[in-house]
């Protein structure tokens, strides 16, 4: 069901002031392009429904593309699941969030392609030597690491959501964790090694003070591993809600009016309990703003064995001794189905540019000749 309200429609209601509330002209560029995807100004076509009993003729505007777009992510998130289902090793796999202290978010606001990167490097250092450790597995293992930077009231809120094979590559042989299936490493241990290694890093990089660096050792860093997903098809599931998630979508905005914005969110101190949150529109879109990564930054990245370079040599060897992952086939089509009929499929008959779209007299006309 299409949602009522979008993120694009509070953008073009302050399309003169954006400037206002971003820090920089990348955030601004992303923002104008979540304000007129699908919309003429990028141009789009006109499909035509192959069933002969239908025929029906539909416009299309062209998409922006960009990550941050809550209209463009379904067809990059279901061509990138149907890659990692490829790379699945037939093994438990663990969820494990790393998170930052909000004390840090002041370097966020100032570094944040720094901090982003602190982040996924500390925690691979932490996850790489607690499974090479021989007392907890000793073998090299692997990662897929997303990275999140927002929490449901669109507040800054950096914190890495990693999947994690229940098991590694040890001389010639596969080596299944020690957990029992409840825990992948202690997770009190690793959130202590991850705080005294990050703060050390980040003492490298920054002239961080005494003081602040006291501050964040006294506080209980928060690292979290949860039950492993005991089949392959609850690994592709969990994928599939974080892989290309942004800040907040479309479907969580309740109404738009009188310069505010209301939208859903959720408590998770207080069990996941549901509420409404108002923002004005400055607020709603500063705050939307501040999710906009550095251009060119990955946010999703793969390490040890799940690496790309070494996936290609090491999964096969895994396959062999273990068996490889049998997912039921997917059906693909090619075309979009007919919203109309529901049995044929569109294709693309005439294109157009950002110019603007053919007139309804062009179109009849356009129609009439092809049908």
């Amino acid at each position: 069901m299409a949602p009522l309200y979008e993120v694009a429609d509070v953008l073009r209601r302050n399309h003169h002031q954006l400037g206002k509330f971003t820090l920089n002209s990348w955030q601004d560029r992303t923002l104008y392009a979540i304000e007129v995807c699908r919309t003429a100004q990028l141009g789009g076509h006109i499909d035509k429904c192959t069933n002969p009993q239908c025929r029906h003729i539909h416009i299309s505007y062209n998409s922006c593309r960009n990550r941050h777009c809550p209209k463009c992510q379904g067809h990059k998130q279901e061509e990138w699941i149907q890659q990692r289902e490829k790379e699945l090793i037939k093994v438990p796999y663990y969820h494990v969030v790393f998170t930052l202290p909000v004390e840090l978010n002041i370097y966020v606001f100032s570094k944040p392609e720094m901090l982003y990167n602190l982040l996924f490097k500390v925690a691979w250092s932490v996850l790489s030597d607690f499974a090479a450790n021989p007392k907890f597995l000793g073998a090299k293992t692997g990662m897929i690491a997303i990275l999140h930077t927002w929490g449901q009231n669109l507040s800054l809120h950096p914190h890495l959501h990693c999947i994690v094979p229940g098991g590694g590559w040890s001389g010639n042989k596969w080596k299944n964790a020690k957990g029992k299936n409840k825990y992948l490493f202690p997770v009190k241990a690793m959130s202590k090694v991850f705080r005294a290694r990050f703060i050390r890093a980040l003492r490298k990089v920054t002239n961080i003070s005494h003081s602040i660096s006291r501050n964040l050792f006294a506080k209980n860093w928060v690292v979290y591993c949860k039950q492993p997903f005991y089949g392959a098809e609850q690994v592709v599931e969990y994928l599939g809600r974080y892989t290309h998630k942004i800040a907040i979508s479309n479907h969580r905005l309740i109404s738009i009016d009188n310069g505010r914005v209301t939208f859903w969110a959720k408590d998770y101190r207080h069990g996941g309990k549901r509420y409404q949150l108002k923002l004005s529109d400055a607020e709603f879109i500063r705050r939307f703003a501040l999710h906009i990564l550095p251009k060119g930054f990955t946010r999703i990245r793969h390490y040890g064995i799940l690496s790309s370079s070494l996936k290609k040599v090491m999964l096969p060897q895994i396959e062999r001794q273990i068996g490889k992952v049998i997912l039921p086939a997917r059906e693909e089509s090619k075309h979009m189905q007919c919203p109309v009929c529901r049995i044929g499929h569109l294709i693309t008959i005439f294109t157009f540019n950002s110019r603007g779209p053919p007139s309804d007299n062009f179109i009849l006309k356009f129609a009439a000749g092809i049908m």
